[in-house]
């Protein structure tokens, strides 16, 4: 044995980039990337009466309080659409983001627990977050149909165009710049935890600078600038045209947001991968 041959000590550390989205390791992995998509969508009503209704319910009662104090009380413009059919669109788009935004928003804290144990690409926590809130979407999207076929049977001038080819697209925006401001939050929430809350009150407040319940044309002209920096704008604009054809469509506003999406994107997973490696230091 040779005891003057120094010994030295090697840290074995993950070579990756902070872009790398691991996609390989996720398909290996997607089994368990559906049971948790499983146990987010299940245990959201678990031990509930209604169960899977409040999906429905949920919409239906926030469309009704639009609907009376801002359409009723005080009689906003929707943009000769039915004030019902105006307002359950605005929310059943804008509930995909935010939902997307603050359940996405505590992915380290909420898991601090089960990333402690067992090793699993992390990325693998928020992604089915954004495909259970999916599939939420999904069911209010199906609620706004039924709704929107019922007026359109009754003679209102509903007028879907060719701009509706653009929802799978506006799908995506939705829950990318969900996820990825979502991994942002999340990652600086291991250190400061009061983002928490500021998410949640934010983006109630969010929603009232976007065409959820005024449209983009009733604005005026000295508040609109700063309606149209929302990102969010873009998209609920887009989507209310497609199917009503009437407001506000615009290309260039359309393209802001995807910009947006793609920045916040990768900024959130670049911000994400490297807490990822020394996150439980902090938690």
């Amino acid at each position: 044995m040779n005891a003057d041959k120094p010994v030295y000590a090697h840290s074995i550390t993950p070579q990756r980039s902070l872009l790398d989205l691991r996609l390989a390791e996720i398909w290996q992995y997607r089994d368990l990337l559906l049971l948790f998509v499983r146990r987010d969508f299940v245990a959201k009503y678990k031990q509930t009466i209604l169960g899977p209704i409040w999906f429905f319910i949920q919409p239906i009662f926030q469309t009704a309080v639009l609907a009376i104090v801002f359409g009723g009380m005080a009689n906003l413009s929707t943009d000769g659409v039915p004030p019902i059919l105006f307002y359950l669109a605005g929310i059943t788009a804008w509930n995909y983001f935010s939902n997307c935004l603050r359940t996405t928003s505590n992915t380290f804290t909420a898991n601090a627990s089960l990333f402690g144990k067992v090793y699993f690409p992390r990325a693998v926590t928020p992604l089915s977050i954004v495909i259970s809130n999916l599939i939420q979407f999904g069911i209010g999207l199906l609620l706004f149909l039924l709704i929107y076929a019922f007026y359109a049977s009754d003679g209102n001038p509903l007028q879907p165009n060719r701009v509706l080819l653009l929802l799978p697209l506006l799908i995506v925006i939705m829950g990318a710049m969900g996820l990825g401001l979502g991994m942002l939050v999340s990652a600086m929430t291991t250190r400061y935890r009061d983002l928490q809350y500021l998410v949640e009150f934010g983006v109630q407040l969010l929603m009232y600078a976007t065409p959820v319940i005024i449209p983009l044309s009733a604005i005026p002209e000295k508040y609109k600038l700063l309606m149209l920096i929302n990102p969010m704008t873009g998209v609920i604009e887009t989507f209310k045209y497609g199917f009503f054809g009437t407001g506000t469509f615009s290309w260039g506003s359309l393209g802001y947001s995807v910009g947006f999406t793609v920045i916040s994107f990768l900024l959130g997973l670049m911000v994400f991968n490297r807490t990822e490696k020394n996150f439980m230091d902090v938690v």
